[in-house]
């Protein structure tokens, strides 16, 4: 394997030009743009097979993502932009004169170091104020960055450094150093290895010093929305995952058109600023996505370095952001976490007429304001009061109390979890997408929510529903190919006209709305011939308290049935209200077996089973001793389930559910 040379076609070296101060500005005042419905296209049936939106604001023609901290303190140098997180807890803000000092220090230090234009910076990491300052560092000096998850074994962070001819690598910790330093022999490439714990990033800005700033700044001016910014590896469910050739103009018509179609989240329309706290891998697109799209709005981020659910829950009571950005797994933590409280304070049907009572009313809210109708009643509105005190307050209050808004994305919410928070008081603004489209494809606009929907498609981004269902996408944040190391080449994904197969199933509605139903390559054909997609089921039992993961099965079966393992938090809890131990005196396996948990888990899969037609109902089920993660090699780093492996590794368990 050779790495690619620099200058060469694919990685787009950056070329000579008049150094530009200033990216064009993102945005228009404290109004949203108007927004126009999409435009559609039907099939003859009637059915709308396109839904195209228009841009909300022209395409960026010159400069680069490395020139928004320079554009920031350019404009507003005083403006707080980034915080920091102290030792005692605390935050210590940032301003964008700050921020473009720091850059400014790293990038001379990056060329003191010997990195040249398009040598590739892999940052394996967790989410971390160090991980975005690299970032743009890099890119201030021509780099291309290179993210792989810090949780990645060493065979996974061995393809993704060989594949991308990486230069350099920061890691975060010695134990991050130990497993590059044993695969270091089959990377040829590799010159430096860095430790971000140990206070590199202040020896490189130490190593530059003598570097003048006019070279960093010939560097950035010579950068076009057309280089390649990042390669991107997707999470490589049925193979080796493959690197996404994402370009500035791809990351910058992505947050530019984001931050004005969700205006009331990154705009301060209030005397409080917005703000967000971003806990999210940044070695994935969406994270990835958002450091950008704040540190171009100037809304002030935070970074967050676990998922832990206390950890994540103090860093919001001192934070106390004014959005936040998740997966749905975290928000069904704070779901079920607030329904456990409940329950050990002998308030479970308190909380449960609560919940219905959220539903009701983020239903009836989002009734009247995208389809026109009469709203909460006069009953609906007292009751929902009476709880908000009881109930909604503790759950805004856990999420630092000032959270008003949520993006999420990743995998489908459902329906009603989105309505329990908007009658919360948390407005949920729903989105999908690819690493190929550089995160958010579609997106539910505000005031317009249709529940149910992944929204519509997100400004300058068109969508369009194959003969066979799969959903195709086009627009200027589709990426120009995967990269090939082999061939010295990108391999193209789209089509001649451009559009992108996805491999998801779905249908657009009437108005342009997007609802998306499964995997192309994860539906289901049964024995009598019946096409079925699992995700509304995995989805719907994912969300119960007592289950980790969900696997659905069924090809040339007679009928479906489900893999199931337990979630830890949700089982601890589960086994203190019900007078049982779990860990030695009760090991997994018991419980997995214990008659009452499969009792309250059959439940759970009678209550999916309404989602679906009889012929698509899970008929049996096996909970399974064990929990799937990337250690025992069934999840990917985004917690996607590899389910050749899984169907590979459980196949005894799978035959036993057939058996008469």
């Amino acid at each position: 394997m050779t790495t690619p040379p620099r200058g060469s076609a694919q990685h787009r070296a950056p070329r000579r030009g008049a150094a530009r101060a200033t990216l064009p500005p993102v945005g228009g005042g404290t109004r949203p743009a108007q927004l126009v419905p999409p435009l559609l296209r039907r099939a003859r049936d009637g059915t709308v097979r396109q839904a195209e939106m228009l841009p909300l604001v022209p395409p960026v023609t010159h400069g680069s993502l490395a020139d928004i901290p320079f554009t920031n303190a350019a404009e507003a140098p005083d403006a707080v932009v980034l915080a920091r997180r102290r030792p005692d807890g605390g935050w210590e803000d940032v301003t964008c004169a700050s921020f473009a000092g720091q850059v400014m220090a790293l990038a001379r230090g990056l060329l003191a170091s010997g990195m040249l234009p398009g040598d590739r910076l892999a940052i394996m990491a967790p989410t971390s104020y160090a991980w975005t300052l690299l970032d743009f560092a890099a890119w201030a000096c021509g780099l291309i960055t290179v993210p792989v998850y810090p949780t990645s074994s060493a065979a996974q962070a061995r393809w993704i450094l060989q594949d991308a001819g990486v230069t350099a690598i920061a890691v975060h910790d010695v134990q991050g150093a130990r497993l590059i330093s044993g695969i270091r022999g089959a990377l040829p490439w590799l010159r430096h290895l860095w430790q971000l714990d140990n206070g590199v990033i202040e020896q490189l800005a130490a190593a530059g010093r003598g570097i003048p700033d006019a070279l960093v700044t010939e560097r950035r001016a010579c950068l076009t929305p057309d280089n390649v910014a990042t390669l991107i590896y997707t999470s490589g469910t049925t193979g080796r995952p493959k690197g996404c050739m994402l370009t500035h103009g791809n990351f910058l018509a992505e947050v530019d058109n984001a931050v004005e179609l969700l205006h009331p989240v990154f705009r301060t329309l209030s005397d409080e600023p917005a703000s967000t706290v971003l806990f999210l891998p940044l070695a994935h697109v969406f994270g990835r996505m958002v450091a950008i799209g704040c540190l171009r709005a100037r809304v002030r981020l935070g970074h967050a370095p676990s998922t832990d659910t206390d950890e994540l829950i103090s860093a919001f009571g001192t934070f106390r952001p004014t959005f936040l950005l998740a997966i749905p797994y975290v928000l069904e933590k704070v779901y079920n976490r607030a329904r456990a409280t409940a329950e050990e304070m002998r308030r479970a049907s308190s909380f449960e007429r609560a919940a219905k009572v959220a539903v009701r009313f983020g239903e009836a809210t989002t009734a009247a304001t995208a389809e026109g109708g009469r709203g909460p009643g006069v009953a609906l509105r007292a009751a929902r009061g009476l709880y908000d005190a009881l109930v909604y307050r503790r759950i805004r209050t856990a999420l630092g109390g000032h959270v008003r808004h949520v993006i999420s994305g990743g995998s489908p919410l459902g329906r009603r979890l989105t309505a329990f928070f908007a009658g919360a008081g948390i407005e949920v603004y729903e989105g999908y997408g690819l690493t190929e489209t550089t995160a958010a494809a579609t997106c539910t606009p505000p005031l317009r929510r249709k529940l149910g929907t992944v929204g519509w498609p997100m400004p300058g981004t068109a969508v369009r529903i194959a003969a066979d269902g799969e959903v195709l996408l086009k627009g200027a944040t589709v990426f120009g190919g995967y990269w090939d190391a082999q061939r010295q080449a990108v391999v193209p994904e789209t089509d001649a006209q451009g559009w992108l197969p996805t491999g998801d199933i779905g249908s657009l509605d009437d108005e342009g709305y997007l609802t998306i139903t499964g995997r192309k390559k994860d539906l289901i054909i049964t024995s009598g011939g019946k096409n079925i997609a699992p995700a509304p089921l995995e989805d719907w039992l994912r969300a119960h308290p007592l289950v980790g993961q969900c696997l659905v099965v069924g090809d040339n079966r007679t009928h479906l049935a489900a893999l199931i393992t337990l979630d830890p938090d949700g089982l601890a809890h589960w086994c203190r209200m019900h007078g049982k131990e779990a860990g030695e005196a009760m090991p997994i396996r018991e419980l997995a077996g214990d008659a009452d948990l499969r009792h309250n888990i059959q439940q759970a899969v009678t209550e999916a089973n309404q989602l679906v037609s009889h012929a698509e109902a899970i008929r049996r089920f096996t909970v399974l001793p064990i929990v799937f993660s990337e250690r025992t090699g069934h999840v990917t780093p985004s917690l996607k389930l590899r389910r050749d492996r899984i169907v590979r590794d459980f196949a005894r368990e799978i035959d036993a559910m057939y058996r008469d």
